[in-house]
């Protein structure tokens, strides 16, 4: 029997389906079918701004402008934004990293992870699939280990907060709870739950369809919540946004947030160099008619029309061979002192757009349900008018390689000339982007040699994984090489790990090493020399039953490995000649 709360809540739903047209719904529906529609719809109603009147009005005004081909940039003139186009390790680099880490401790992160594995081919949620077979830490871990080394550099905590979707957020905390919480305190990576949107084609009689809205609403949920007015009011000056499978983020976090801190942007987007016509989006400048100007990400697909009615020559390269208007890799640092207010004024919703299917030229039938969404770079078009946004590029190799698709989509793309963005290319990048770091740092390793997995050939470096505990940073990594690493020497078929306090002194690697100093422990290898049958990458076929061998089309065969393991306080030496 329903409560008279339901009835009333039912009530009121179908009061709103009926004004918003939507009374089609109802047909041939009785008794529990009926409820279960109306139960959800009162869901819906209460979970939209506006409701469901407010939705559908929302639907109804841009369909109608998608289907007379109406241009949400009409009458822009698009232009090349501010921001800083920064070298890794270079003196500049190295300087915004400094004033980044001042900035840290006024931080927070915003990690947005409401999706799903399925698309990789993986059964579970993205965050737990493993950065590196090598070592076993999922993406989650990763994240938290680098917040943990941050924190360990400032004076307090550095909250991480976490928005999930309805599939994600229990798996989510689960796998929290499993690794327990990887060192941060719980209430620090509690998840925000993010629900889903109305959508108006029901696939079961008895139930409305609903599909995600998007990733924007996390600003919404940070409103909603109080968690941004509530880190405000602690002092936090930052925020951090960044995705679920991008593990080459914290090499270039700390100094993005510096670029924000000195060049004073409210909004700062994260990005790489795109090619044109490139499957990315574009940060840009668009200027209109009155003189005003909006800084945005804008999608590949609307950027030509633009860039051509413009009077440009498309989406064109400048003389470096790439285009003039960085891609977007969907991460951002935003100032709280202009999102705060914002937010308030706007109750964190983002302006929404369409994305329909059309099924003919008529534009007037869809070869599938539509919806609304909104996404969260799109802030800027509630910023106010002189909120300074800009961004910060940096080179690909040390920031960008998210893991997006399947064995089948990336050999694809691989074969078309682009970059794959799979696990095979996720692992294989992370290893390049250490083996040069450490090169940069003054050791020598050796030159990586092609090898090819699910079709796609990489070049392959030697399997370097360190942990945050260990470095983060180039500045960081230097430290850590005694002698200007002049006597470290690393073969391309190795496997090196080092994870908490360690300083190399002299080391020749040929095979497998695993160094590990739990917290208290400092580690000094004075002299080093290691040579066994290491670690072999072993490729996998199609048929393969392991779902992440599957996914990066190897499996890692441990022949030989040489362990140091120190878990008590105090200096260890390691030194072949000493004596025994």
């Amino acid at each position: 029997m329903a409560s008279v709360a339901e009835d009333e809540a039912m009530s009121r739903a179908e009061a709103a389906l009926e004004e918003s047209g939507q009374s089609h719904l109802l047909e041939g529906l009785e008794g529990l079918d009926r409820k279960r529609l109306l139960m959800q719809a009162a869901n819906l109603d209460a979970a939209y701004s506006g409701g469901l009147r407010g939705y559908v009005e929302n639907a109804r005004r841009l369909l109608a402008a998608s289907g007379r081909g109406d241009s949400p940039y009409e009458g822009c003139v698009p232009k090349v934004p501010e921001g800083e186009r920064l070298n890794f390790g270079d003196s500049r680099f190295l300087h915004l990293e400094s004033v980044g880490l001042r900035e840290m401790k006024d931080a927070a992160f915003v990690l947005v992870a409401g999706g799903l594995g399925e698309r990789l081919g993986f059964q579970g949620i993205k965050l737990a699939l493993p950065v590196t077979v090598v070592t076993g830490w999922c993406f989650l871990e990763l994240y938290c280990r680098s917040i943990l080394a941050l924190q360990q550099q400032g004076s307090r905590e550095i909250p991480l907060i976490i928005m999930t979707s309805g599939d994600t957020h229990e798996r989510t905390l689960a796998l929290l709870e499993e690794g327990n919480y990887f060192g941060l305190p719980g209430e620090g990576a509690m998840p925000p739950d993010s629900d889903a949107r109305l959508s108006r084609d029901p696939k079961d009689p008895c139930l409305i369809e609903t599909k995600p809205h998007g990733h924007g609403d996390v600003h919404a949920l940070l409103h909603s919540s109080g968690l941004a007015r509530k880190l405000y009011e602690e002092g936090r000056r930052w925020l951090i946004f960044f995705q679920d499978t991008s593990s080459l983020f914290f090499k270039v976090a700390v100094a993005a947030l510096g670029a924000s801190a000195e060049l004073g942007f409210d909004m700062n987007s994260f990005a790489a160099p795109r090619r044109p016509k490139d499957a990315m989006g574009a940060i840009t400048r668009l200027e209109r008619s009155d003189g005003s100007a909006i800084t945005i990400n804008v999608e590949y697909n609307q950027l030509e029309p633009l860039l051509l009615a413009s009077g440009y020559d498309g989406d064109y390269a400048d003389d470096t061979g790439y285009s003039p208007f960085p891609g977007n890799m969907n991460a951002l640092v935003i100032s709280m002192g202009a999102y705060v207010p914002t937010l308030e004024r706007t109750g964190g919703i983002i302006a929404e757009f369409v994305n329909p299917k059309y099924a003919d030229a008529t534009r007037t039938k869809f070869k599938s349900s539509t919806r609304l969404e909104c996404m969260m770079q799109d802030l800027p078009k509630e910023l106010p008018a002189d909120a300074k946004v800009g961004f910060t590029m940096f080179e690909t190799w040390c920031s960008y390689s998210p893991v997006k698709n399947d064995p089948a989509s990336a050999r694809q793309k691989f074969q078309s000339g682009n970059h794959p963005q799979s696990g095979t290319t996720g692992e294989s990048d992370f290893f390049a982007a250490n083996c040069r770091i450490l090169r940069m740092a003054g050791a020598t390793v050796e030159d990586a040699q092609p090898a090819t997995f699910n079709g796609i050939t990489v070049p392959l470096e030697a399997r370097v994984v360190w942990s945050p505990s260990w470095a983060l940073g180039l500045a960081a990594v230097t430290s850590r090489l005694a002698n200007g690493g002049s006597k470290i020497w690393i073969s391309q078929r190795s496997t090196l790990v080092l994870d908490g306090d360690i300083l190399l002194e002299s080391l020749h690697l040929d095979g497998a090493l695993r160094i590990v100093a739990k917290p208290g422990a400092r580690v000094r290898v004075v002299k080093l020399s290691v040579k066994n049958e290491g670690w072999e990458m072993i490729p996998t076929g199609e048929d393969e039953e392991d779902q992440v061998a599957r996914i990066r089309g190897f499996r890692l065969k441990h022949r030989a490995t040489q362990d140091f393991l120190f878990g008590t306080d105090g200096e260890h030496v390691i030194n072949e000649d000493a004596p025994a």
